[in-house]
């Protein structure tokens, strides 16, 4: 095969590798990929959550991002079918919150583990194959939170930006192997599991975030629910939304044309990263963060003079 050809598959479909397919994102992009008629692997750590999918004929897998045996034994299944797999949405993932001061240092290397290396495991392993096929695709499903960062979630904003640059390096490491590596970049999504994992992350550690850790819960809540009206909640997005782009993105792969490297998702998406793009970090911080988002308050600066 050349870079310009269809990656291995039977018919206009390629096999597809999804992680995280429990719920959100990565499920709706099993849904939207089977339904375009690829051959779809969809994955989760608990494969039981995964029975529907299986009733609806997608072929699914137990993959634990990080683990390694999983991961390898996974990858292996798909290329003894197909010979290599056409596509790999690297999917799963999960929000860790919490102030920086304050975070656990194996919380920190967990949310790593899931996010980034098993991200790059999996490339890692998937790319072999694609190099020998001449062709293959990359889709990394990132976020706006790996173009800024907002109070909060530092370490999940860190995984995003880490997952932006290698995705950036490795883009043109394998372009001229005829492999594709994409940055998908969704706004707020509407996922009512990650939303609820974010807010019970943040639990109590001290009392010098406690004002800001109640304000970020009521907050992100409020958008992953809808429970109350916030303008991050009102261009929130929906899991399909994400998938139909990957879909496009895929299937742009799979007839040999070059997609573009990152493609936001969202109003909200395209207008935050164009105003970062185009503001200082202190007008930015002024203007979008400071105004939208909670902060920790400290005490007031004393003006000058004042000796009480």
């Amino acid at each position: 095969m050349t870079g310009h050809e269809p990656a291995p598959g039977s018919g206009a479909g390629i096999p597809v590798l999804i992680t995280g397919c429990s719920s959100g994102i990565g499920r709706a992009c099993a849904l939207r990929l089977h339904r375009a008629g690829h051959t779809v692997y969809a994955t989760a750590r608990r494969p039981g959550t995964l029975a529907e999918l299986a009733g609806l004929g997608i072929r699914t897998m137990a993959l634990d991002v990080t683990d390694e045996e999983s991961m390898a034994t996974a990858v292996a299944k798909v290329e003894a079918a197909h010979g290599a797999v056409g596509a790999l949405v690297n999917s799963a993932g999960y929000a860790m919150s919490g102030c920086i001061e304050e975070a656990s240092l194996a919380e920190v290397r967990e949310q790593f583990e899931t996010n980034v290396y098993g991200l790059v495991r999996l490339s890692q392993l998937v790319l072999p194959a694609m190099r020998a096929h001449g062709g293959g695709t990359i889709v990394n499903i990132s976020s706006i939170f790996g173009r800024y960062a907002v109070p909060g979630s530092g370490f999940y904003n860190a995984t995003k930006h880490a997952v932006e640059g290698l995705s950036d390096s490795l883009r043109n490491e394998v372009a001229d192997f005829g492999v594709r590596v994409v940055l998908v970049e969704p706004g707020p999504v509407r996922t009512t599991r990650f939303g609820a994992t974010y807010v019970a992350n943040l639990r109590p550690v001290s009392r010098t975030y406690e004002a800001f850790r109640r304000e970020s819960a009521e907050y992100f809540e409020a958008i992953y629910t809808g429970s109350r009206r916030t303008l991050a909640g009102t261009f929130a997005i929906q899991s399909d939304d994400v998938a139909r782009r990957v879909a496009k993105v895929v299937a742009k792969g799979a007839r040999g044309s070059r997609p573009r490297a990152r493609y936001p998702v969202g109003l909200l998406a395209h207008s935050t990263i164009a105003l970062r793009r185009l503001t200082s970090d202190v007008l930015f911080d002024h203007l979008f963060v400071r105004r939208l988002f909670p902060v920790p308050r400290g005490p007031r600066p004393r003006k000058q003079g004042d000796h009480r």
